[in-house]
């Protein structure tokens, strides 16, 4: 087509860095903690350091992948390379879901808290929007539009500057709460007063999964990237670690700075005591100077993250629509700017969507950390595979024990699924079963081109298999379902399931990986060589 116009590499190291440590610094700071001493009590710190561990490692995976793939939509993309198009379908959809509402997400918190300094935002007494509320995320998600229509640079400087300043505003808040720490705090009901699972379930439903969520972005926007075989390990790496410290002392500062007489009832009621945590214990504790900065970065931070996530998406559209099962006017890119915007209106309208039914930041969280986590699990299969069907794909970052932490990473990631509990799994993995049958009942629609369908079926079935014994396990658990599987034999089930569904994925992968040419959708002149650096 001669109005097709191609991604242009225009984004450094410290643009990615930004899109990564910026994604994982929105609404999650504000409302994680309380949730996760809600659930956890103060054994939710250990909490952060599993779910930090099971990101970091997710994140060593996919700097195998997105430096030797660097592709728009990759996340997407990847196992269409390494399975065939229907798993770009079924992961298409599911990491649309996640993207797409997480921007949704965004929008709430930013809303709940600027409801302290504008109450009709918010109905009395609840998080729920007033009409009113609901025009103002209307009009967030109208801004993070315009400001991922133009270019993708615009968006990427906008990123940058927002996240500097919601950087700050948390380092602040740690400084000021470490200052009036309360050790007697850490030992109230015991420091594990709800055991082991409370420990698990609080990196799923408690906010932790949904605040490690900056992968994706930065390897979404991968054809977009300059030296993208070395910024890339180098920004997933960076943003993982820094993400983790910051939000570890983040726990720390909120448990130790609550008002111990607030704890005299125990943990369980903490997350409703403080509607909007740091906020209240600031004005709790009589730093109200505090709480004009917490408000400011509350209403900012989750509007950088949403417009990161509103870039995301759009692209995780035209990665499902190039393996050829969405509408291929979802592959167009605007010549001038280099922005995938038919790919954008869709992400936009599903953001919106996503606003009406489900209205506040609680009822989200679990779905979308769940669909997150779904999402990044595919990785591990993928670059394992590659290694059997793809030998000779050049590896800049080349990932020393993959035998080791692709299954390893593989079972935490099924670990943090099955902790969503089986309201959250129950449609989420089911839907993608569904579509897997209407998938084969249009079996002569579907792009047999590059693989015939019965490969594609062939290639896809350890995936179907997973997604309905993790939903059995689930059913016969303890997060939600009928308690009959209980620890630590749930854990070993899912780690047993893990290990059947890795290793029947990676060896009924393609015989031979199927890649696409980057140039044909990425102008490297763009960057020019004189910017071809890490900063």
């Amino acid at each position: 087509m001669s109005d097709q116009g191609k991604f242009k590499r225009q984004l450094t190291l410290s643009d990615l860095t930004f899109i990564g440590f910026g994604s994982m610094f929105g609404s999650g700071w504000l409302f994680a903690s309380s949730h996760v001493a809600s659930i956890a009590g103060p054994a939710g710190i250990l909490s952060w350091v599993i779910g930090g561990f099971a990101i970091l490692l997710l994140g060593l995976v996919f700097s195998e992948l997105g430096a030797s793939l660097p592709r728009a939509g990759a996340v997407v993309r990847f196992p269409v390379y390494s399975h065939g198009p229907i798993m770009g379908y079924l992961i298409g959809f599911i990491t649309l879901i996640a993207n797409s509402s997480l921007v949704a997400i965004e929008v709430e918190a930013a809303r709940q808290y600027t409801a302290s300094w504008i109450p009709f935002l918010t109905q009395k007494g609840s998080t729920l929007p007033t009409v009113a509320g609901w025009l103002f995320q209307f009009i967030l998600l109208v801004l993070f539009f315009v400001l991922n229509y133009w270019s993708v640079k615009i968006f990427a400087r906008s990123n940058t500057i927002i996240t500097l300043f919601k950087f700050v505003v948390p380092l602040l808040t740690i400084v000021v709460l470490l200052s009036q720490i309360k050790l007697h705090n850490f030992t109230v009901e015991g420091f594990a007063p709800f055991g082991l699972s409370g420990i698990q379930s609080a990196i799923s439903v408690g906010g932790i999964i949904f605040a490690y969520l900056g992968l994706t972005p930065i390897v979404s926007v991968a054809s977009e990237a300059r030296n993208p075989q070395k910024t890339i390990p180098i920004a997933l790496i960076l943003s993982a670690v820094l993400a983790t410290i910051v939000y570890l002392f983040l726990q720390i500062a909120f448990i130790g700075g609550i008002p111990t007489n607030i704890l005299s009832s125990g943990w369980t009621d903490i997350s409703n005591k403080f509607s909007l945590p740091f906020r209240d214990i600031a004005i709790s504790l009589g730093f109200a100077w505090l709480t004009f900065f917490i408000i400011t970065d509350a209403i900012i931070s989750p509007t950088g993250t949403g417009n990161i996530f509103m870039s995301a998406s759009s692209r995780v559209v035209y990665g499902w629509a190039k393996s050829g099962t969405l509408f291929k006017i979802f592959t167009k890119i605007d010549k001038k700017s280099g922005v995938p915007r038919p790919a954008l209106w869709l992400s936009f309208i599903l953001s919106i969507f996503w606003t009406l039914p489900f209205p506040s930041w609680e009822a989200l969280v679990g779905v979308v950390s769940a669909a997150l986590i779904l999402s990044y699990a595919i990785a591990p299969v993928s670059a394992a595979s590659f290694r059997r069907n793809a030998p000779d794909l050049p590896r800049p970052f080349f990932l020393k024990g993959m035998s080791v932490i692709g299954p390893l990473s593989f079972i935490i990631a099924s670990l943090i699924v099955y902790w969503s509990g089986w309201s959250n799994l129950s449609w989420l993995l089911g839907s993608q079963i569904a579509m897997f049958v209407i998938y084969l009942l249009f079996r002569k629609a579907v792009p047999t081109d590059k693989v015939t369908i019965q490969q594609q079926v062939k290639s896809s079935l350890w995936l179907i298999f997973y997604y309905a014994a993790i939903m059995a396990a689930s059913y016969f658990g303890i997060f939600g379902g009928i308690g009959i599987l209980q620890q630590p034999w749930d854990f070993l089930t899912v780690a047993l399931i893990s290990l059947v569904a890795y290793y029947w994925g990676t060896h009924t992968c393609l015989p031979k990986a199927i890649f696409d040419d980057a140039a044909d959708e990425t102008d490297d002149a763009a960057a020019g060589d004189k910017d071809m650096k890490l900063g």
